[in-house]
This record gives structure tokens, C-alpha cells and sequence, in this order.
């Protein structure tokens, strides 16, 4: 596989290389990418060198972010939009559009949204979280049910909440899309996910939950690096899309095996984004009046919509 890279950088004319400093969670998914990218130098192929920094959490990398540490961290289009709201210049492009769902064991009584009410719930995320309210909003107009109201609603951090769902102290969880595939490995399905709610409040499709994100004025005065991020990061999506051997090799990283990984590769693989950009950001538009209306300020602040320049419009297309 080495050698697709090296192919790659063989093909293009040499330029400099533009340096992109991106901050990642150490054990979060974007990591995957990034590697891939660096190991077939798909970065140097696209006139970019990543410089890649590793952060203990996501409240560590928006600071960095914002104070102009790094260049591009990977986040979601509420906070962006809300950044820009605020006065701020921060933009995306997709990035993946892998999300979670709710879970239970193979033969929970659990078949459906409905089934969930007087149950032991599991969220992470907190209470503000964009899958948990697009849920609460699905069973609010579709069973008349307050999932938040209605059940013993357990807040936690993934790992934590997965562990609980596996040793049975909960009825069923709503967990980050890695965290549901590793699940599924060990005897879970899936009840309901994120895009499918999603799709029944009004998006025509998988809307990317987490994009790359960058300062606009950055972009606009880097364009060959931002273009170029987002082509190495395309070129490696197609690698993870088409290559099982490039998951055997990354199954270190991934910390996990056999079933396992598979599992993992195929939801990944799943929420590559293949929309054009203008149709995820209708539908994003679509789905933060209704996380608006349920969120409230404390999620959106003051802003009735989502602002203007929350996705790059500077991507060639």
C-alpha cells in the first residue's frame, strides 16, 4: 500500500510544501485519517506537510484553535455555527459522517424509539448533545414521549457508559458511533441512530456531524493548504473506503481485532461523506431550528439560524 502513495507523489510536480498544524484527540478516530495520510505521504503528495498534535481533550483543542496554536482541529457545524454567531470566523468542510445511535443487547424487549420509555438510558454527551436532542425531538413528534423526562436518564463519558451497557446496569445507551460498533461486536444492535432521526425531522441525507475546522481568514490566505488538507484527507478516505489491508495495518491504532475491526472499518466506511457540501449545509440548516427549538440558548445562544459561512465555500470543486 506504501507504494499507492508513493505513486501519488510521483505523478505531481514538486512544490513547497505548506506546513498545516492540526490538533487531534490521542485516541479519537481522526486519528486513523491522519495516519493514513501520513504514512502514504498523501500530505507532501497534496503540497502540505500535517503537523500533528495530540490533545487530552476537545475543550484543549477548541482553545487551541481559537488562539491560533494550530490551524485545524476536527469539530461539529453546531459549535462553528455558534462560533461565527458570536462574532467569530471559524468555518468546516465535512469530515465524517459516522454517528451513534441507541443500543441494546441482542434480546432486549427493545424494538423501537417507543420502546425506550421507563427504561435505564445511557447518554453521552452530555444533555446538550446533537444526537440525543435530535432523538428527544423524534420521540416527542412521532410517541408523544420525553425521553428525558419519562426515563432514568445515566450522563457519562463513552467508555464509561459502554462498560455499563456491557455489564447490564443499563437498559440501553446512546454512545458515539465507535463506541456502538464496538458494542455491536460484543452481542448489541442498534435501535435507532442519529442519521435516521435526522432524516425523519426534514435532511435528505447523512449530514456530516464533524467537520475539519479552521479560522476563514486562515483559509482564505492559505487556500493551497486548506485545498490541500481536504484533498489528502479525501485521497486517505478512499484508502480506508477500498483497502482492507490498510486496516490491519492501522489495527494497533484502532486497538482492536477481528470482528472487531471489521465492525469499526465498515461503520467507518459508512460515514465517509459523498454529498455535495451545499446539500449537507441545507440540511444542517434544516436540523438546527429543530435543535434550536429543543436546546435552546444554552446550545445555540441567541442565533434563530445557523450563520451564514458555517461550511468553506472556498473548497474547487
Amino acid at each position: 500500500m506504501a507504494a499507492i502513495g508513493a505513486a501519488v507523489l510521483a505523478t505531481r510536480p514538486a512544490r513547497a510544501a505548506a506546513k498545516v498544524r492540526v490538533g487531534v484527540l490521542k485516541f479519537g478516530t481522526a486519528s486513523w485519517e491522519l495516519d493514513t495520510v501520513k504514512h502514504h505521504a498523501l500530505d507532501s503528495a497534496n503540497g502540505i506537510e500535517l503537523e500533528i498534535t495530540d490533545f487530552a481533550g476537545e475543550d484543549a483543542t477548541n482553545v487551541a484553535l481559537l488562539a491560533g496554536a494550530i490551524d485545524v482541529i476536527v469539530s461539529d457545524w453546531l459549535w462553528v455555527s455558534r462560533q461565527r454567531s458570536e462574532g467569530g470566523d471559524l468555518t468546516l468542510t465535512p469530515y465524517s459522517a459516522a454517528v451513534g445511535g441507541i443500543m441494546v443487547r441482542q434480546d432486549a424487549p427493545i424494538a423501537t424509539l417507543a420502546d425506550i420509555k421507563g427504561r435505564r438510558l445511557g447518554v453521552a454527551g452530555g444533555p446538550l448533545d446533537k444526537s440525543w436532542l435530535l432523538l428527544q425531538a423524534l420521540a416527542r413528534r412521532e410517541h408523544d414521549l420525553d425521553l428525558a423526562a419519562e426515563n432514568e436518564v445515566v450522563y457519562g463519558a463513552p467508555p464509561l457508559l459502554a462498560e455499563k451497557a456491557m455489564q447490564g446496569e443499563l437498559d440501553a445507551v446512546l454512545n458515539f458511533w465507535h463506541y456502538c460498533a464496538r458494542l455491536e461486536a460484543n452481542g448489541f444492535r442498534r435501535v435507532i441512530g442519529a442519521n435516521e432521526a435526522a432524516m425523519a425531522l426534514g435532511a435528505s441525507g447523512p449530514v456530516s456531524a464533524l467537520g475539519y475546522v479552521f479560522h476563514e481568514k486562515w483559509a482564505n490566505e492559505n487556500r493551497d493548504a486548506a485545498t490541500g488538507l481536504v484533498k489528502a484527507s479525501a485521497e486517505a478516505k478512499g484508502l480506508l473506503a477500498k483497502s482492507d489491508e490498510e486496516w490491519l495495518r492501522l489495527a494497533p491504532l484502532v486497538r482492536a481485532e477481528g470482528r472487531e475491526l471489521e465492525i469499526l472499518r465498515d461503520r467507518y466506511r459508512e460515514g465517509i461523506p459523498r454529498r455535495p457540501v451545499a446539500e449537507e449545509e441545507a440540511d444542517a440548516a434544516k436540523l438546527y431550528s429543530v435543535l434550536a427549538d429543543i436546546g435552546g440558548e444554552k446550545l445555540v445562544g441567541s442565533a434563530a439560524e445557523m450563520a451564514p459561512g458555517t461550511y468553506w465555500s472556498g473548497l474547487e470543486r
